[in-house]
């Protein structure tokens, strides 16, 4: 291979190079900057992103212990709440079994109570029916 470096050569390394210096603050530095521009809007994105995620997954947290603190309240108010129908409940019970009981004791005393009339007439009534036989047997009556 032969190579000729003559003023040809010469002349277009020399346009090369004032072409390298004339596009370097024009075209290159310009393009270089949106490249480490973009660069930065990327890597920024992605660290935006990441701490995105990162509040996320904090919110998640934060959600999941106040959904576990509410489900706690609530099971806490649900058994409260058992605890006072199962009482109330007890109350009521005991105030119809009273009630049922002093029904029944004055069901009994008023039973008792109209034993005592019947007998009491069934005494009247047999003393004067004695009298009335022991009249008509004697023929007289009896006081």
């Amino acid at each position: 291979m032969n190579i000729d470096l003559d003023l040809s050569f010469t002349l277009q390394m020399l346009l090369f190079a004032a072409l390298i210096v004339a596009l370097k603050p024009l075209l290159f530095d310009p393009v270089l900057r949106i490249f480490e521009e973009r660069e930065r809007r990327t890597d920024g994105a992605r660290d935006e992103a990441r701490e995105m995620q990162e509040r996320a997954g904090e919110l998640l947290e934060k959600y999941e212990a106040e959904l576990s603190r509410v489900g706690r309240a609530a099971a806490e108010e649900r058994e409260r709440m058992r605890a006072e129908t199962t009482r109330l409940e007890n109350e009521i019970l005991a105030e119809a079994r009273a009630g049922t009981a002093r029904i029944l004791d004055q069901g009994r005393k008023d039973i008792a109570d109209q034993v005592e009339a019947i007998r009491f007439d069934l005494g009247r009534q047999s003393e004067r029916l004695a009298r009335q036989i022991a009249a008509r047997a004697l023929g007289r009556e009896v006081h």
